[in-house]
């Protein structure tokens, strides 16, 4: 009988250590996602470029896209495609590492653009990184990709 319970609790032990490996792998990867890296690239002033592209899921609420290079933006929008998205917020931190809180609430379609969202003191401060927080509004419709475009 001690054999048994002894074969079961080891048993569970393996099942619970492999349980919370598979976990830390899932948190580990949710959490890399949203720290996505870009370098846009320049050009002429008025034309908007891409800063990021990402995928929002129905797991996360969040997502970051840290900006490299060419990063001196007036404004910004968001382009939506694969499902509607309800964008509500986003944190914009500059160069000097000052974060500017801009509320947004705008329900963006599939396949439809934000407003244009003007940033002050543009051509004085760069953008390090832009950190957004939505809902997906499209559960059966699929994941909503989102590119984040900006114009200098």
């Amino acid at each position: 009988m001690n054999t048994k319970r002894t074969n079961l609790n080891a048993s569970l032990r393996r099942h619970a250590f492999a349980a919370a490996v598979v976990m830390l792998v899932f948190v580990w990867m949710t959490s890399a996602k949203a720290q996505l890296r870009s370098a846009p690239r320049s050009g002429p002033v008025g034309s908007w470029r891409v800063i990021g592209t990402t995928e929002a899921g129905f797991q996360a609420d969040h997502d970051g896209i840290v900006v490299h290079g060419f990063n001196d933006f007036r404004r910004i929008k968001f382009k939506v495609t694969g499902a509607p998205l309800n964008l509500q917020r986003l944190v914009v931190t500059y160069e000097s590492g000052t974060p500017e809180r801009i509320e947004v609430r705008h329900n963006i379609p599939e396949g439809g653009e934000s407003r244009q969202i003007d940033l002050p003191g543009s051509g004085r401060r760069r953008i390090r990184r832009i950190d957004f927080w939505y809902d997906t509004k499209g559960l059966l419709k699929g994941r909503a990709h989102v590119t984040v475009l900006g114009m200098k």
